[in-house]
């Protein structure tokens, strides 16, 4: 099976883009930003599946790593 939801690599300015069936559904900059994506593309319980790469394949970089600047250097 092929994972749904894909995460890509890390934009150089933080966040990633975000697809569903090759849907965009926007450039999220954390966790909560993919599981609000998924809550809206029908999805409300997404948070597990973030772990599961039977739903989520993340490109490049580390997975839950959104580039950027850290909100302790903020």
């Amino acid at each position: 099976m092929t994972a749904r939801i894909v995460i890509h690599p890390p934009a150089g300015t933080g966040g990633r883009r975000v697809h569903i069936d090759a849907t965009d559904l926007g450039i999220a900059r954390s966790d909560m930003d993919v599981v609000e994506f998924l809550r809206r593309a029908g999805l409300p319980d997404a948070e597990p599946l973030l772990d599961d790469p039977q739903w989520v394949e993340w490109r490049g970089g580390q997975p839950h790593d959104y580039g950027g600047p850290s909100l302790s250097s903020v």
